[in-house]
């Protein structure tokens, strides 16, 4: 799995020259579950074309927020905008075209679907005919058709799984289910990525390799990147916010982060090297917390 040769945005996909900035805002986030408070006034920017860490123990209300931001859980209060728009009472399913994208925790793959058909279920918004006419290879539909099937391809290609394509998820091993679901996300051409622990059951040179990866969509895309690997956060991130019991407690560069008392005292603990980390250090082995 190595970064992508070649992009798989083409123009058409960028936004008019008077758009409003392609940048995902989070402001006041307030989440409570069975009255319980899960975030409080939590706020997080990530700007065009930057990947920002989300980062914090367990408990810390990571998945809460990124949930948020996929329209899976509604705040009870704040704001939360995509240029310009406000994002709060969209369903996930109308996020795709607006140009987000996003992978989750539990892979999500579609286990009666191969995997050449499950990535072109990530290209449905590319599609000029209805999506599972496209996906079905209706008469009406054979050029949409022919199209989704090599983007879907190039994509898998790029993720080295193209020798997958005619299997079924549930028969692949879970580190080659969460290429797959990347490959998904990734065929969209979004303008923002969502990524819910990407790096959760992959070996430490495939981390590595998804660490490179991330790093060269930073040009193409805005990067929301949830993950527990912290040398991998170090190294990717050019932003980091950090939570702990629902309430943000620091955010700033890598170096300021780990270099942060309240942080340290949440959880980094003795498990994160004192000394500053950036963007292009070489990574190490994985740090779970």
């Amino acid at each position: 799995m190595g970064p992508l040769a070649q992009p798989l945005r083409h123009s058409g996909s960028q936004p008019p020259d008077d758009a409003p900035t392609s940048r995902l805002e989070m402001s006041g986030i307030n989440v409570a579950f069975g009255g319980v408070a899960a975030l409080t006034d939590v706020s997080l920017t990530v700007e065009p074309g930057q990947v920002h860490g989300l980062i914090g123990p367990n408990g810390a209300g990571k998945t809460t927020l990124f949930n948020v931001a996929c329209g899976l859980v509604r705040p009870s209060a704040g704001r939360i905008t995509w240029r310009g728009q406000e994002l709060r009472r969209l369903k996930p399913a109308q996020l795709t075209g607006l140009g987000i994208a996003r992978t989750l925790q539990g892979v999500g793959l579609f286990p009666l679907m191969t995997v050449l058909e499950n990535v072109m279920v990530g290209a449905h918004r590319h599609a000029k005919a209805g999506f599972f006419s496209a996906l079905f290879a209706l008469p009406t539909s054979d050029k949409d058709e022919h199209r989704l099937r090599e983007r879907a391809m190039h994509a898998l290609t790029e993720l080295d799984a193209e020798q997958y394509a005619g299997r079924y998820p549930g028969s692949l091993p879970y580190p080659v289910q969460k290429r797959v679901a990347l490959a998904r996300a990734l065929v969209a051409e979004p303008d923002l990525l969502l990524l819910d622990e990407p790096a959760s059951g992959l070996s430490e040179e495939e981390m590595h390799e998804l660490g490179d990866l991330v790093r060269s969509l930073s040009g193409q895309m805005s990067v929301l990147l949830v993950e527990h690997h912290m040398d991998l956060v170090m190294r990717v991130c050019d932003r980091i916010t950090v939570l702990d019991s629902g309430i943000q407690i620091a955010a700033g560069t890598p170096a300021e982060v780990q270099a942060d008392p309240a942080v340290t005292e949440a959880y980094l603990g003795d498990e994160v090297e004192a000394g500053p980390t950036t963007a292009s250090t070489p990574e190490g082995g994985a740090t779970r917390v």
